[in-house]
């Protein structure tokens, strides 16, 4: 008999992807001799090189029509189909690829184009946007709130467990994991030159400014900026900034401010030995993030992929939080003390809202003492 071949329809977007892979891992476990394709967006396909959980990637644009990506699929003569996302879309891949058995969540209307339509599993957490009038009613009587709390088991690495788990898989999280290995690593730097200043033994540490999502994700700027100073001088490190193209005017700025307040002359840290930036927003594919990443000693970002990135290959994270809730989508397995994810104490948040319609107070409320603190406690 021919091995089992299982299916499963990736998510899109990044942190996510991240936050999949202890599924999968479960799942190997559960079926080690079944082929494991992943059907993942274009963009994610690096993500996945190396992965013991995964046997073959299939790929698709955003310009890919379904019955485009169904006929690719079709040909491949698969038994299952696991249905991470809970779009209608994704279901309809699967149903007109007529993979026999399809297995996915429940709701958007799209239980009859699967054969196992799974229920929201005990403990699941939505996150709902709140309106601004409820924002300011939160503001006026703070016990009226009402939050995700501290269970481990509300965390978002659960819901694509569940699904595992009713192919056989054990539901206990494993942390999440991607694998980058050490030539990757020593290629990446080499390429970016930061292995070329001398000073390989000052730590090096990773900045990521931006948030797709919306400003209500994003630490203040000149906040940024004046930690990366102060722990230049605590620590005497050497900073990397990450960010995708939309980030390449943030990134600038932030740099800017950093070899300014650094070197006395203007354009000195790039000609010094003691360079105090590098700024490769805008510049590195997604190994060569992934590579940088568990090169630095820890990352300084807001919830957002790259923060996922970090942790899955094992580099402690310290994130600000604001409009996100950490107990839904902090980094890495729940509760691991690596990680500092650090939230204010006012009453509107998480709201999880894309632009805030008040004060920011969040955010604003999160000083550059307590950021330091955290990034000091990973050396």
């Amino acid at each position: 008999m021919s091995a089992q071949r299982i299916l499963v329809r990736g998510v899109n977007w990044l942190g996510d992807a991240v936050m999949s892979t202890p599924a999968l891992l479960r799942l190997r476990q559960a079926r080690p001799q079944a082929h494991i394709t992943l059907l993942t967006l274009d963009k994610l396909a690096d993500l996945w090189r190396h992965h013991p959980a995964i046997d073959t990637v299939i790929t698709f644009t955003r310009n890919d029509a379904v019955w485009q990506v169904a006929r690719r699929l079709r040909s491949e003569q698969f038994h299952w189909a696991v249905v991470l996302p809970n779009s209608w879309r994704s279901a309809l891949e699967v149903w007109l690829a007529r993979i026999p058995q399809r297995l996915g969540y429940a709701g958007q209307g799209r239980g009859t184009l699967l054969t196992q339509a799974i229920k929201p599993r005990p403990g699941a957490v939505r996150m709902r946007k709140r309106s601004a009038s409820e924002i300011r009613e939160l503001i006026r009587r703070p016990e009226s709130l009402t939050s995700p709390g501290r269970d481990s088991a509300a965390h978002h690495i659960h819901q694509y467990l569940h699904l595992a788990a009713a192919l056989g898989a054990n539901p206990e999280p494993l942390p999440p994991q991607l694998v980058v290995s050490t030539e990757e690593v020593q290629d990446a730097l080499a390429r970016f030159g930061l292995e070329s200043d001398g000073a390989s033994a000052r730590p090096l540490l990773g900045l990521n400014p931006g948030a797709e999502y919306g400003p209500a994700k994003r630490w203040l700027e000149d906040r940024f900026v004046a930690a990366a100073l102060e722990m230049r001088k605590r620590a005497d490190c050497r900073w990397v900034i990450f960010g995708g193209k939309g980030d390449i005017e943030l990134a600038n700025r932030i740099a800017a401010g950093i070899e300014s307040a650094g070197s006395g002359e203007a354009g000195g840290p790039a000609r010094s030995m003691n360079r105090a930036v590098w700024n490769l927003a805008g510049s590195t594919g997604l190994r060569e993030l992934c590579a940088l990443l568990k090169a630095c000693r820890a990352l300084l970002t807001n919830d957002t992929g790259p923060m996922h990135v970090a942790a899955a290959v094992g580099t402690p994270v310290v994130a600000p939080f604001g409009s996100t809730s950490p107990v839904l989508t902090g980094p890495g397995l729940p509760g691991d003390p690596r990680h500092h994810l650090l939230q204010a104490a006012v009453s509107c948040a998480p709201c999880f809202l894309r632009e805030c319609p008040i004060d920011f107070r969040c955010m604003a409320s999160l000083t550059v003492e307590r950021v330091v603190q955290a990034l000091m406690k990973c050396r």
